[in-house]
């Protein structure tokens, strides 16, 4: 005989952990920073035939103060990355960041001083998504691995340790690749 067996209907047994990280997922407010290509995919994400507020994102935020999730489309040149810190360090934590596109992963086919090589220089990703342009379904499958990750994140002390373990020395690309 378990617990559930003498507790009446309707009552709900979760952790406080599993709650808030249920609606953290289930209420991403993505902020859009479209550069390229790939920026034309993900308004394609957002339109009715993919649907995008099935996932609880049907408003692009334009204000990086209300959004959570920063959707990096496209290349990032030298002169944008400080503008995509800036906002960045504008959104409230906890925050994520998913590299649409190969350009943003990794620079792509602009091997050059002027384009970065992976907006992970600028700012920790959590999510890349490879692909020129990905599709749409592309970007929902990323979407769907990151629920699966913030389901998965701790909460508390346990959330301050790993972060603390997990520390990354961001450099700025021009002086990563002056040497």
């Amino acid at each position: 005989m378990g617990l559930e067996e003498k507790l009446p209907d309707g009552i709900l047994l979760a952790s406080v952990e599993k709650i808030v990280n249920w609606t953290r997922k289930s209420s991403l407010w993505p902020a859009t920073f479209g550069l390229a290509c790939c920026a034309i995919e993900m308004m394609t994400f957002g339109a009715p035939r993919f649907d995008s507020a099935r996932f609880g994102m049907e408003v692009f935020r334009p204000s990086p103060r209300q959004a959570d999730l920063m959707i990096v489309a496209g290349r990032v040149s030298q002169k944008m990355a400080p503008v995509l810190r800036q906002i960045y360090d504008q959104m409230p934590d906890p925050k994520w960041v998913l590299a649409m596109g190969v350009c943003a992963s990794s620079g792509g086919m602009f091997n050059n001083y002027a384009i970065v090589q992976g907006v992970d220089h600028v700012v920790p990703v959590d999510m890349y998504l490879p692909g020129c342009p990905p599709r749409p379904e592309m970007l929902i499958d990323a979407v769907l691995k990151l629920h699966h990750k913030i389901m998965n994140e701790p909460l508390g002390p346990k959330r301050a340790k790993r972060l603390e373990d997990q520390h990354v020395e961001l450099v700025p690309s021009s002086q990563k690749f002056a040497r």
